[in-house]
Protein backbone atom coordinates (compact mmCIF):
# COMPACT_ATOMS: atom_id res chain seq x y z
CA UNK A 1 0.00 0.00 0.00
CA UNK A 2 1.05 3.08 -0.87
CA UNK A 3 0.27 6.82 0.75
CA UNK A 4 1.12 9.91 -1.42
CA UNK A 5 2.48 12.69 0.63
CA UNK A 6 4.23 15.82 -0.85
CA UNK A 7 7.71 15.10 -1.91
CA UNK A 8 7.91 11.59 -0.02
CA UNK A 9 5.99 8.39 -0.34
CA UNK A 10 5.16 6.54 2.57
CA UNK A 11 5.49 2.76 1.02
CA UNK A 12 4.76 0.05 4.34
CA UNK A 13 5.62 -2.72 2.12
CA UNK A 14 9.23 -1.23 1.06
CA UNK A 15 9.52 0.05 4.86
CA UNK A 16 9.20 -3.46 5.65
CA UNK A 17 11.40 -5.06 3.36
CA UNK A 18 14.65 -2.49 3.71
CA UNK A 19 13.94 -1.98 7.61
CA UNK A 20 17.61 -3.14 8.35
CA UNK A 21 20.35 -1.56 10.58
CA UNK A 22 22.84 1.09 8.07
CA UNK A 23 25.00 4.22 9.01
CA UNK A 24 23.68 7.26 9.27
CA UNK A 25 26.42 9.07 7.11
CA UNK A 26 26.94 11.83 9.15
CA UNK A 27 30.58 11.02 7.97
CA UNK A 28 32.15 8.43 5.20
CA UNK A 29 33.97 6.62 6.45
CA UNK A 30 31.55 5.81 9.67
CA UNK A 31 32.92 6.77 12.74
CA UNK A 32 32.92 3.13 13.62
CA UNK A 33 36.08 3.22 11.32
CA UNK A 34 38.13 5.38 13.43
CA UNK A 35 41.46 3.65 15.21
CA UNK A 36 43.54 4.09 17.89
CA UNK A 37 46.31 3.41 15.60
CA UNK A 38 45.48 7.40 14.59
CA UNK A 39 47.67 9.69 16.93
CA UNK A 40 48.33 13.09 17.66
CA UNK A 41 50.60 13.04 15.71
CA UNK A 42 49.03 12.32 12.68
CA UNK A 43 46.06 15.06 13.82
CA UNK A 44 49.02 17.77 13.84
CA UNK A 45 49.84 16.31 9.94
CA UNK A 46 46.30 16.61 8.82
CA UNK A 47 45.46 20.30 10.37
CA UNK A 48 48.86 21.45 8.50
CA UNK A 49 47.36 20.05 4.83
CA UNK A 50 44.10 21.67 6.08
CA UNK A 51 45.84 24.87 6.46
CA UNK A 52 47.23 24.24 2.88
CA UNK A 53 43.94 24.18 1.21
CA UNK A 54 43.13 27.32 3.09
CA UNK A 55 39.50 25.93 3.31
CA UNK A 56 36.81 27.67 5.86
CA UNK A 57 36.20 26.65 9.45
CA UNK A 58 33.33 25.18 11.26
CA UNK A 59 33.81 24.71 15.27
CA UNK A 60 32.40 22.37 17.25
CA UNK A 61 32.24 22.94 21.19
CA UNK A 62 30.92 19.98 23.84
CA UNK A 63 29.85 20.63 27.09
CA UNK A 64 29.35 17.19 28.33
CA UNK A 65 27.57 17.57 31.40
CA UNK A 66 23.40 17.18 32.10
CA UNK A 67 21.95 17.82 35.55
CA UNK A 68 20.29 14.57 35.31
CA UNK A 69 19.80 11.32 32.90
CA UNK A 70 17.16 11.61 30.19
CA UNK A 71 16.66 7.83 29.57
CA UNK A 72 16.12 7.74 25.81
CA UNK A 73 19.70 9.92 25.46
CA UNK A 74 22.17 8.29 23.35
CA UNK A 75 24.92 11.35 24.21
CA UNK A 76 28.42 10.81 25.75
CA UNK A 77 27.40 12.52 28.91
CA UNK A 78 28.33 13.09 32.26
CA UNK A 79 25.45 13.41 35.17
CA UNK A 80 26.37 15.87 37.96
CA UNK A 81 24.26 18.28 39.90
CA UNK A 82 27.86 19.13 41.36
CA UNK A 83 28.08 22.70 38.98
CA UNK A 84 31.43 22.96 40.28
CA UNK A 85 32.29 19.99 37.60
CA UNK A 86 32.21 22.37 35.19
CA UNK A 87 35.55 24.46 36.24
CA UNK A 88 38.19 21.90 35.59
CA UNK A 89 36.27 21.24 32.08
CA UNK A 90 36.02 24.64 31.11
CA UNK A 91 39.98 25.20 31.99
CA UNK A 92 41.29 22.06 30.21
CA UNK A 93 38.52 23.05 27.15
CA UNK A 94 40.18 26.54 26.33
CA UNK A 95 44.08 25.39 27.40
CA UNK A 96 43.05 22.89 24.20
CA UNK A 97 41.60 25.78 21.92
CA UNK A 98 44.75 27.75 22.58
CA UNK A 99 46.94 24.47 21.85
CA UNK A 100 45.15 23.53 18.51
CA UNK A 101 44.40 26.93 17.63
CA UNK A 102 47.82 27.88 17.33
CA UNK A 103 48.21 24.96 14.55
CA UNK A 104 45.62 26.47 12.74
CA UNK A 105 46.14 29.01 9.71
CA UNK A 106 45.01 32.27 11.82
CA UNK A 107 43.37 34.23 8.51
CA UNK A 108 40.95 31.23 7.81
CA UNK A 109 37.55 32.56 8.51
CA UNK A 110 35.28 30.86 10.67
CA UNK A 111 31.51 30.38 9.27
CA UNK A 112 29.85 28.18 12.04
CA UNK A 113 30.34 27.66 15.53
CA UNK A 114 28.46 25.22 17.44
CA UNK A 115 27.90 24.51 21.14
CA UNK A 116 26.52 20.58 22.03
CA UNK A 117 26.35 18.39 24.64
CA UNK A 118 25.79 17.01 27.26
CA UNK A 119 23.61 20.36 28.03
CA UNK A 120 25.38 23.55 27.06
CA UNK A 121 23.25 26.05 29.48
CA UNK A 122 24.82 23.62 32.50
CA UNK A 123 27.13 26.28 32.33
CA UNK A 124 26.22 29.61 34.10
CA UNK A 125 26.23 33.00 32.07
CA UNK A 126 29.95 33.72 33.42
CA UNK A 127 31.16 30.79 32.15
CA UNK A 128 29.18 31.29 28.68
CA UNK A 129 30.87 34.11 28.53
CA UNK A 130 34.72 32.93 29.67
CA UNK A 131 34.35 30.31 26.47
CA UNK A 132 33.18 32.76 24.13
CA UNK A 133 35.74 35.32 24.91
CA UNK A 134 38.43 32.55 24.32
CA UNK A 135 36.60 31.20 21.35
CA UNK A 136 36.76 34.45 19.97
CA UNK A 137 39.92 35.61 21.13
CA UNK A 138 41.75 32.26 19.04
CA UNK A 139 39.55 32.27 15.84
CA UNK A 140 39.05 34.69 12.90
CA UNK A 141 34.86 34.46 13.18
CA UNK A 142 32.90 35.69 10.12
CA UNK A 143 30.78 38.20 10.91
CA UNK A 144 27.70 37.00 9.09
CA UNK A 145 28.57 32.95 11.11
CA UNK A 146 26.01 31.36 12.32
CA UNK A 147 26.48 30.58 15.55
CA UNK A 148 24.27 27.80 17.54
CA UNK A 149 23.56 26.10 20.68
CA UNK A 150 21.51 23.29 22.20
CA UNK A 151 19.58 23.83 25.19
CA UNK A 152 17.95 22.08 27.83
CA UNK A 153 14.40 24.23 28.17
CA UNK A 154 14.19 23.40 32.01
CA UNK A 155 17.15 25.01 32.80
CA UNK A 156 16.79 27.99 31.23
CA UNK A 157 15.10 31.58 31.99
CA UNK A 158 14.03 34.71 29.47
CA UNK A 159 17.26 36.46 31.15
CA UNK A 160 19.33 33.29 30.24
CA UNK A 161 17.23 33.15 26.76
CA UNK A 162 18.64 37.12 26.23
CA UNK A 163 22.14 36.75 27.19
CA UNK A 164 23.02 34.25 24.52
CA UNK A 165 21.46 36.51 22.37
CA UNK A 166 23.31 39.39 23.18
CA UNK A 167 26.51 37.69 23.41
CA UNK A 168 26.63 36.43 19.80
CA UNK A 169 24.63 32.95 19.33
CA UNK A 170 22.05 33.45 16.51
CA UNK A 171 20.56 29.97 16.76
CA UNK A 172 19.00 27.52 19.15
CA UNK A 173 17.60 24.50 19.34
CA UNK A 174 15.84 22.36 22.24
CA UNK A 175 14.57 19.12 22.50
CA UNK A 176 10.85 18.66 23.14
CA UNK A 177 10.53 15.12 22.45
CA UNK A 178 6.72 14.55 23.41
CA UNK A 179 4.55 16.82 25.29
CA UNK A 180 2.38 14.00 26.92
CA UNK A 181 3.21 13.74 30.27
CA UNK A 182 3.06 10.27 30.76
CA UNK A 183 5.70 9.81 28.13
CA UNK A 184 7.86 12.02 29.74
CA UNK A 185 7.97 10.75 33.08
CA UNK A 186 8.60 7.19 31.89
CA UNK A 187 11.79 8.52 30.41
CA UNK A 188 12.68 11.12 33.15
CA UNK A 189 12.45 14.27 31.25
CA UNK A 190 9.71 16.06 32.65
CA UNK A 191 8.77 19.43 31.03
CA UNK A 192 4.80 20.70 31.45
CA UNK A 193 3.78 22.47 27.99
CA UNK A 194 3.58 25.76 29.92
CA UNK A 195 7.71 25.99 30.00
CA UNK A 196 7.62 24.84 26.64
CA UNK A 197 5.69 27.63 25.14
CA UNK A 198 7.40 30.46 27.57
CA UNK A 199 10.72 28.98 26.18
CA UNK A 200 9.86 29.45 22.75
CA UNK A 201 8.35 33.06 23.18
CA UNK A 202 11.36 34.03 25.01
CA UNK A 203 13.42 32.92 22.15
CA UNK A 204 11.26 35.15 19.67
CA UNK A 205 11.23 37.70 21.36
CA UNK A 206 15.21 37.47 21.74
CA UNK A 207 14.68 37.58 17.69
CA UNK A 208 17.18 34.43 17.31
CA UNK A 209 17.41 33.58 13.40
CA UNK A 210 16.72 30.13 13.25
CA UNK A 211 15.04 27.80 15.81
CA UNK A 212 15.21 23.88 15.83
CA UNK A 213 13.50 21.67 17.93
CA UNK A 214 13.88 18.07 18.24
CA UNK A 215 10.59 15.05 18.70
CA UNK A 216 11.60 11.19 19.62
CA UNK A 217 9.02 8.65 18.02
CA UNK A 218 8.64 4.94 19.76
CA UNK A 219 9.30 6.29 23.46
CA UNK A 220 7.22 4.28 25.94
CA UNK A 221 3.09 4.95 26.26
CA UNK A 222 3.38 6.78 22.69
CA UNK A 223 0.10 6.11 20.78
CA UNK A 224 -0.44 7.61 17.52
CA UNK A 225 -2.66 9.95 18.47
CA UNK A 226 -0.93 11.07 21.41
CA UNK A 227 1.96 11.97 19.04
CA UNK A 228 -0.35 13.66 16.76
CA UNK A 229 -1.18 15.83 19.56
CA UNK A 230 2.68 16.23 20.45
CA UNK A 231 3.16 16.97 16.17
CA UNK A 232 0.25 19.70 16.59
CA UNK A 233 1.41 21.76 19.44
CA UNK A 234 4.94 21.36 18.28
CA UNK A 235 3.72 22.83 14.46
CA UNK A 236 1.91 25.55 16.78
CA UNK A 237 4.98 26.78 18.19
CA UNK A 238 6.33 27.59 14.50
CA UNK A 239 9.73 26.22 14.80
CA UNK A 240 12.34 26.87 11.84
CA UNK A 241 13.19 23.18 11.56
CA UNK A 242 11.76 19.82 13.40
CA UNK A 243 14.21 16.92 13.84
CA UNK A 244 11.82 14.08 14.64
CA UNK A 245 14.27 11.48 15.71
CA UNK A 246 13.27 7.17 15.73
CA UNK A 247 14.44 5.67 19.51
CA UNK A 248 16.17 2.98 19.30
CA UNK A 249 15.82 0.82 22.34
CA UNK A 250 19.67 -0.33 22.70
CA UNK A 251 20.32 -0.98 26.42
CA UNK A 252 23.41 -3.35 25.96
CA UNK A 253 24.34 0.11 24.73
CA UNK A 254 22.83 2.64 26.61
CA UNK A 255 22.68 1.45 30.65
CA UNK A 256 20.16 3.93 31.23
CA UNK A 257 17.34 2.68 29.25
CA UNK A 258 17.12 -0.38 30.90
CA UNK A 259 14.80 2.30 33.22
CA UNK A 260 12.13 2.33 30.35
CA UNK A 261 9.59 -0.30 30.16
CA UNK A 262 9.90 -2.40 27.53
CA UNK A 263 6.35 -3.91 27.19
CA UNK A 264 5.46 0.06 26.90
CA UNK A 265 6.68 0.82 24.39
CA UNK A 266 4.66 1.20 21.23
CA UNK A 267 4.74 -2.29 18.72
CA UNK A 268 6.56 -1.81 15.21
CA UNK A 269 3.40 -1.16 12.85
CA UNK A 270 2.36 1.56 15.47
CA UNK A 271 5.48 2.85 15.05
CA UNK A 272 5.43 2.92 11.52
CA UNK A 273 1.82 4.62 11.60
CA UNK A 274 3.04 6.98 14.18
CA UNK A 275 5.88 7.67 11.16
CA UNK A 276 3.35 8.33 8.15
CA UNK A 277 1.04 10.17 10.41
CA UNK A 278 4.23 12.24 11.62
CA UNK A 279 5.23 13.12 8.11
CA UNK A 280 2.06 13.79 6.16
CA UNK A 281 1.31 16.82 9.47
CA UNK A 282 4.56 18.09 8.75
CA UNK A 283 4.07 18.11 5.35
CA UNK A 284 1.12 19.54 4.78
CA UNK A 285 2.08 22.43 7.31
CA UNK A 286 4.30 23.20 5.15
CA UNK A 287 7.59 21.59 6.04
CA UNK A 288 9.58 20.38 3.75
CA UNK A 289 10.93 16.81 4.14
CA UNK A 290 14.91 17.22 4.17
CA UNK A 291 16.04 13.48 4.69
CA UNK A 292 16.54 11.10 7.83
CA UNK A 293 14.42 12.99 10.33
CA UNK A 294 14.44 16.57 8.94
CA UNK A 295 11.76 18.92 8.39
CA UNK A 296 12.19 22.30 7.71
CA UNK A 297 10.24 25.17 6.33
CA UNK A 298 10.33 25.72 2.47
CA UNK A 299 12.66 29.50 2.87
CA UNK A 300 15.11 27.68 5.19
CA UNK A 301 18.43 27.66 4.32
CA UNK A 302 18.57 23.79 4.51
CA UNK A 303 15.55 23.45 1.83
CA UNK A 304 17.29 25.89 -0.10
CA UNK A 305 19.99 24.01 -0.39
CA UNK A 306 18.68 21.29 -1.24
CA UNK A 307 16.99 22.56 -4.17
CA UNK A 308 20.65 23.99 -5.41
CA UNK A 309 22.25 20.46 -4.59
CA UNK A 310 24.68 22.27 -2.17
CA UNK A 311 23.24 20.32 0.86
CA UNK A 312 26.14 18.31 2.82
CA UNK A 313 26.42 16.31 6.23
CA UNK A 314 28.59 16.10 8.76
CA UNK A 315 28.83 14.88 12.54
CA UNK A 316 26.24 17.91 13.28
CA UNK A 317 23.80 16.70 10.72
CA UNK A 318 22.90 18.79 7.05
CA UNK A 319 24.52 21.97 6.44
CA UNK A 320 24.74 24.50 4.08
CA UNK A 321 28.39 24.93 4.18
CA UNK A 322 29.73 22.20 2.41
CA UNK A 323 33.59 23.32 1.70
CA UNK A 324 33.89 23.97 5.71
CA UNK A 325 36.27 21.49 7.40
CA UNK A 326 35.08 20.93 11.22
CA UNK A 327 37.19 21.05 13.74
CA UNK A 328 35.73 19.92 17.46
CA UNK A 329 36.60 20.78 20.79
CA UNK A 330 35.96 19.19 24.27
CA UNK A 331 35.97 15.54 25.85
CA UNK A 332 34.36 12.98 22.63
CA UNK A 333 34.48 16.21 20.47
CA UNK A 334 34.92 15.06 16.37
CA UNK A 335 37.30 16.63 14.00
CA UNK A 336 36.04 16.58 10.53
CA UNK A 337 38.82 17.60 8.08
CA UNK A 338 38.86 16.67 4.17
CA UNK A 339 41.25 13.47 4.47
CA UNK A 340 41.35 12.69 8.36
CA UNK A 341 38.50 12.38 11.08
CA UNK A 342 39.80 12.85 14.45
CA UNK A 343 38.01 12.22 17.57
CA UNK A 344 39.22 13.51 20.96
CA UNK A 345 39.10 10.94 24.28
CA UNK A 346 35.56 10.28 25.63
CA UNK A 347 36.54 10.09 29.53
CA UNK A 348 37.56 13.11 31.13
CA UNK A 349 40.46 11.79 33.41
CA UNK A 350 41.79 10.79 29.96
CA UNK A 351 41.22 14.33 28.06
CA UNK A 352 42.24 15.94 31.07
CA UNK A 353 45.88 14.43 31.18
CA UNK A 354 46.44 14.98 27.53
CA UNK A 355 45.69 18.19 27.53
CA UNK A 356 47.40 19.43 31.00
CA UNK A 357 50.23 17.79 28.83
CA UNK A 358 50.20 19.90 25.97
CA UNK A 359 49.37 16.84 23.76
CA UNK A 360 46.48 16.91 21.19
CA UNK A 361 43.74 15.26 22.86
CA UNK A 362 43.18 12.32 19.96
CA UNK A 363 41.54 8.94 21.14
CA UNK A 364 41.38 7.35 17.81
CA UNK A 365 41.09 8.88 14.14
CA UNK A 366 41.11 7.92 10.45
CA UNK A 367 43.17 9.08 7.76
CA UNK A 368 41.04 8.75 3.90
CA UNK A 369 41.96 7.32 0.91
CA UNK A 370 41.22 8.75 -2.36
CA UNK A 371 38.57 5.96 -3.36
CA UNK A 372 36.77 7.11 0.62
CA UNK A 373 37.06 10.70 -0.39
CA UNK A 374 35.05 9.84 -3.66
CA UNK A 375 32.68 7.32 -2.15
CA UNK A 376 32.10 9.96 0.32
CA UNK A 377 31.05 12.71 -2.24
CA UNK A 378 28.34 9.81 -3.74
CA UNK A 379 27.26 8.94 -0.32
CA UNK A 380 26.41 12.79 0.61
CA UNK A 381 25.16 13.42 -2.82
CA UNK A 382 22.48 10.58 -2.47
CA UNK A 383 21.68 10.97 1.47
CA UNK A 384 21.81 15.19 1.32
CA UNK A 385 19.91 15.73 -2.14
CA UNK A 386 18.58 12.65 -3.35
CA UNK A 387 20.62 13.15 -6.43
CA UNK A 388 23.69 12.35 -8.43
CA UNK A 389 25.23 14.12 -11.42
CA UNK A 390 27.80 11.05 -12.74
CA UNK A 391 29.66 13.90 -15.15
CA UNK A 392 30.00 16.05 -11.84
CA UNK A 393 31.68 13.19 -10.32
CA UNK A 394 33.47 11.82 -13.36
CA UNK A 395 35.30 15.37 -14.19
CA UNK A 396 36.04 15.77 -10.62
CA UNK A 397 37.52 12.73 -10.22
CA UNK A 398 38.95 11.80 -13.61
CA UNK A 399 37.17 8.30 -13.55
CA UNK A 400 34.05 6.63 -15.50
CA UNK A 401 31.72 6.41 -13.06
CA UNK A 402 29.81 3.23 -14.68
CA UNK A 403 33.29 1.99 -14.51
CA UNK A 404 34.52 2.26 -11.45
CA UNK A 405 31.09 1.71 -9.57
CA UNK A 406 30.07 -1.17 -12.19
CA UNK A 407 29.47 -3.51 -8.90
CA UNK A 408 27.39 -0.90 -7.29
CA UNK A 409 25.44 0.05 -10.16
CA UNK A 410 24.52 -3.77 -10.59
CA UNK A 411 23.41 -3.43 -6.91
CA UNK A 412 20.80 -0.91 -7.27
CA UNK A 413 19.36 -2.35 -9.81
CA UNK A 414 16.94 -4.46 -7.37
CA UNK A 415 16.67 -1.20 -5.55
CA UNK A 416 15.57 0.35 -8.62
CA UNK A 417 12.86 -2.55 -9.60
CA UNK A 418 11.56 -1.47 -6.66
CA UNK A 419 10.87 1.80 -6.73
CA UNK A 420 13.48 3.25 -4.73
CA UNK A 421 16.27 5.25 -7.15
CA UNK A 422 16.18 5.90 -10.99
CA UNK A 423 19.00 4.93 -13.03
CA UNK A 424 19.77 6.33 -15.77
CA UNK A 425 23.06 6.62 -18.06
CA UNK A 426 23.66 10.26 -16.56
CA UNK A 427 22.32 10.21 -13.30
CA UNK A 428 21.18 8.73 -9.83
CA UNK A 429 17.89 10.10 -8.60
CA UNK A 430 16.18 8.77 -5.40
CA UNK A 431 12.70 8.28 -5.50
CA UNK A 432 10.25 9.93 -3.45
CA UNK A 433 9.51 6.08 -2.36
CA UNK A 434 12.74 6.15 -1.45
CA UNK A 435 13.21 8.98 0.17
CA UNK A 436 12.35 7.14 3.60
CA UNK A 437 15.10 4.59 2.80
CA UNK A 438 17.96 6.66 1.58
CA UNK A 439 19.83 4.85 3.70
CA UNK A 440 19.93 1.38 1.88
CA UNK A 441 20.68 3.15 -1.18
CA UNK A 442 23.62 4.96 0.22
CA UNK A 443 25.27 2.14 1.66
CA UNK A 444 25.47 0.31 -1.28
CA UNK A 445 28.52 2.40 -2.12
CA UNK A 446 30.10 1.72 1.46
CA UNK A 447 32.86 -0.97 1.02
CA UNK A 448 33.12 -0.96 4.90
CA UNK A 449 29.48 -1.93 5.69
CA UNK A 450 29.42 -5.53 4.81
CA UNK A 451 33.00 -6.28 6.69
CA UNK A 452 32.11 -4.68 9.78
CA UNK A 453 29.92 -6.42 12.85
CA UNK A 454 29.16 -2.94 14.20
CA UNK A 455 25.85 -2.34 15.62
CA UNK A 456 24.12 0.47 13.86
CA UNK A 457 20.21 1.83 14.29
CA UNK A 458 17.49 0.38 11.49
CA UNK A 459 16.76 2.80 8.91
CA UNK A 460 13.37 3.56 10.05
Amino acid sequence: MVFVLPGVKFDLDMIKKYDTPAPRYTSYPPATQLTEGFNAADYQSAIAASNRRKSPISLYFHIPFCQSSCYFCGCNTVISNNKNIAKPYLEHLVKEIKHTSNLIDPDRKVLQVHWGGGTPNYLDCDQVEFLWKHIHHHFNIDPQAEISIEINPRYVDQNYISFLREIGFNRISFGIQDFNSQVQEAVNRIQPEELLLDVMSWIKAAKFDSVNVDLIYGLPHQTLQSFRETVKKTVALDPDRIVVFNFAYVPWLKPAQKNIPLEALPQPQEKLEILKMTIEELTNSQYLFIGMDHFAKHNDELAIAQRNHTLQRNFQGYTTHAGTELFGFGATSISMLHDAYVQNHKQLKEYYQAVASDALPVSKGIKLTTDDILRRDVIMCIMSNFYLHKQEIEEKYQINFDEYFSQEIAALKPLAADGLVSLSSKHIQVTEIGRLLVRNIAVVFDIYHHNQDKQFSRTI
